[in-house]
């Protein structure tokens, strides 16, 4: 069979987030595809239980052997430690401590950074000492709150190698990385990242390398009259804030005057939109249920030891759950079909399925979602009725990919540290320094590639 196709669109490399959320969507859509086959049977044998669909099991797993190897069986705490106005709402973060406060002989809390302290020379929360610490957020935003809060506490984690992941992963953790492995001497870079790296380039003014080899006397200039087939965003932008996307925001002067204006942007190659879109059933109270095209994402998390899983985004362009997207069951089709089949063939039996009782499902799903407090800080989260499906070889597939990726960054750091990537890393001295307090050097982390992806379920037509 054939590997995915498509590309990866970014890498977060320094908190990347959705590692429980998979987890509630499987529960989730395991038992709404049980209740559409209860009212129209498909025939098709879904798999929602594969240990790579809950990426949270490897996360934490990686987050026990940390603290047993930085204290042994010393008593201490796992610190889940977040932006204040976040911790009432970011439900992953509030079971993930509770996850981990759960595991005999361990303890564990969620936290704002300013409230940890110093005791005896250690870094406490509450008077306990905090063995090692999942910092959800980057190291811009903890040095910020450092100048609010003064977060000596937190900074002495970091350089005693007790914060995952580790900051020294920050220098790398900009999208502009994308253009070194598009320009010339990236084949140093493995070829399942190279292939799968979109061209990309920091957004200034002066002479490049386009996308076909093609000389470009004026970055700016040709970005305007390509806008079509480009993309603007933040080098170091999250939720998609900022991203603007030739012909779905097809002003290209205000596109190009936003990234002049912010500064720090890059551009990037658009992906073909129909290459990672998929068509689900929906369902309007207006409209009633109709096939609806949405754009797809596909985020792999991995670190040293392997893959972890995965968490499938739907929605528009960008597809962020923090813009308004939503997520996506993932399932692996164990009938002998490909994909393209087997959704179509769920599509027409949920087409199929009397409105009323449509909704009976939907109500279901929300009411599940509900009680699992399944929300983000926009609100509830969206979820696709149909599952993504992907086939055993595509595992195999993606953990090839997922380990390259991972060496690549390694190649990156290295480049970093022997000053080879000086011009393309504009970060204050302050950020710098908390980096350089704690260098990754391959060490335990979870990273993220964002792939705009198809497993063969892609409309054949854009």
């Amino acid at each position: 069979m054939k590997e995915f196709w498509g590309y990866h669109s970014e890498w977060n490399l320094g908190s990347p987030g959705g590692w429980d959320y998979q987890r509630i969507t499987q529960i989730i859509g395991k038992a709404v595809w049980k209740r559409v086959n209860q009212i129209r049977p498909t025939g098709i044998d879904l798999d929602f239980d594969h240990p790579l669909l809950y990426p949270i099991d490897g996360f934490v797993q990686m987050l026990l052997a940390g603290h047993r190897r930085l204290s042994g069986s010393n008593p201490g705490l796992m610190a889940v430690i977040a932006e204040e106005e976040t911790l009432e709402d970011v439900t992953e973060n509030i079971n993930l401590a509770k996850r981990l406060d759960a595991i005999e002989g361990i303890r564990s809390a969620l936290m704002a950074p300013h409230e940890l302290e110093m005791k005896e020379g250690r870094a406490c929360y509450r008077g306990i000492p905090v063995s090692i610490a999942f910092v959800d957020f980057n190291t811009d935003i903890l040095l910020n709150l450092h100048r609010k809060h003064n977060l000596a506490p937190l900074l002495q984690l970091v350089s005693e190698g007790r914060v995952v992941n580790p900051r020294g992963t920050e220098p790398i953790n900009v999208k502009s990385m994308f253009e070194v492995l598009t320009s010339e001497g990236n084949d140093r870079f493995s070829r399942a990242s190279v292939e799968r790296t979109p061209w990309t380039r920091r957004f200034l003014p002066g002479k490049t390398i386009g996308p076909a080899g093609e000389q470009i006397h004026d970055l700016i200039e040709w970005t305007r009259k390509n806008w079509h087939d480009l993309v603007l965003k933040p080098e170091r932008g999250y939720s998609g804030f900022g991203v603007r996307v030739g012909c779905v925001n097809p002003d290209a002067d205000e596109a190009v005057g936003l990234a002049l204006e912010k500064g720090q942007y890059i551009v990037q190659e658009k992906i073909p939109l129909h290459l990672w879109a998929e068509e689900c059933v929906s369902y309007d109270p207006q409209a009633g249920v109709e096939l609806t095209r949405y754009q797809t994402d596909f985020r792999c998390l991995f670190g040293r030891d392997g893959l972890f899983g995965f968490l499938v985004r739907y929605g528009g362009v960008p597809t962020n759950v923090g813009s308004g997207g939503g997520v996506q069951p993932l399932a692996l089709l164990r009938s002998n079909l490909t994909t393209a089949e087997a959704a179509k063939r769920i599509n027409d039996a949920l087409m199929s399925v009397d409105p009323d009782e449509l909704c009976g499902v939907l109500e279901m799903q929300q009411q599940m979602a509900l009680d699992q407090r399944f929300t983000y800080l926009l609100g509830p989260i969206r979820i696709a009725l149909r599952p993504r499906l992907i086939v055993e070889p595509h595992l195999a597939q993606l953990r090839r990919y997922t380990k390259a990726v991972w060496n690549d960054c390694l190649l990156l750091e290295k480049m970093y540290l022997e000053g080879a990537l000086n011009e393309m890393i504009d970060i204050e001295d302050e950020e710098l320094t908390i980096s350089r307090s704690q260098p990754w050097g391959g060490a335990a982390a979870i990273f993220a590639s964002d792939g705009l992806f198809s497993f063969g379920a892609h409309p054949e037509t854009p």
